[in-house]
């Protein structure tokens, strides 16, 4: 399966949200029941690693995701990264289903806290 491209702009120093259906080249909502979710943000060559995001399933019969990107790690994105989304199911099976370019938006406010 050829994962699908989507291009995500995240705010530095900014809690960043993304909420997706996985779907299968059919364009079938993914079942994620007993599936685990993994996503990853990485440079071009994949030899330095600036974060997880944190995966969330609410409805795994419907493919939904959340995935959330927390401030510290949009601080210290570069000025272009990769990620990707695995999902390793119940079977054990590894599939990518979404990667993508980060380009992250500079933002100006900077909190204090």
């Amino acid at each position: 399966m050829t994962p699908s491209v989507y291009n995500i702009r995240p705010q530095r120093r900014a809690d960043f949200t993304l909420n997706i259906t996985l779907k299968d080249p059919n364009d079938v909502a993914v079942n994620l029941t007993g599936s685990v979710v993994l996503a990853q943000v990485w440079d071009k060559k994949r030899t330095v690693k600036y974060g997880d995001f944190t995966v969330t399933v609410p409805t795994p019969a419907n493919g939904k995701i959340q995935l959330v990107l927390g401030h510290a790690i949009t601080a210290s994105l570069p000025n272009e990264a990769r990620y990707d989304v695995m999902v390793i199911s119940a079977g054990l099976k590894r599939e990518y289903y979404l990667e993508g370019i980060v380009r992250p938006s500079e933002g100006y406010t900077a909190p204090s806290v």
